[in-house]
């Protein structure tokens, strides 16, 4: 396959698989950890008028969601690449950061809960997830 091609291929499929898991953990997370009385997990106003409710614990799934998504989605792109699999996985880690940052505006979440998802859910897992498809170890012969 033409490398531009598979490059694009890598982003495209890096991000729509990102969001899969990212959307896949959030519907699930009221069944694991019930939400508030009255919190729609999926309106982002029911969310906002309610965040007064939500506990540390309310907390986990969105994390978890923001960084196992950049963490698939980063791998996939980096498995994908036919060229610089690191710059890929990065780009993804990076285009789920600044959905993050997005989503501090949009949701008026706790201070402690924004610093450890935009320091610790995005950029790392991207690296992460292009380390753990194997890249580093292909290093060209010399």
């Amino acid at each position: 396959m033409n490398p531009i091609v598979r490059n694009v291929l890598a982003v495209v499929v890096g991000v729509a698989v990102g969001m899969a898991v990212n959307m896949g953990l959030i519907m699930v997370s009221g069944s694991v950890i019930p939400l508030p009385e009255g919190v729609d997990p999926t309106k982002m106003e029911s969310i906002v008028k309610n965040i007064h409710l939500f506990q540390p614990k309310h907390f986990l799934f969105p994390f978890l969601a923001h960084a196992l998504g950049t963490l698939a989605g980063a791998a996939v792109a980096a498995s994908v690449a036919a060229t610089r699999e690191f710059r890929f996985a990065m780009g993804i880690g990076t285009f789920f950061f600044v959905g993050g940052v997005a989503n501090t505006f949009m949701i008026p979440a706790p201070a402690w809960f924004i610093g450890a998802d935009l320091l610790l859910a995005y950029l790392p897992m991207g690296y992460l997830g292009w380390f753990l498809v194997g890249k580093p170890a292909k290093q060209p012969a010399a």
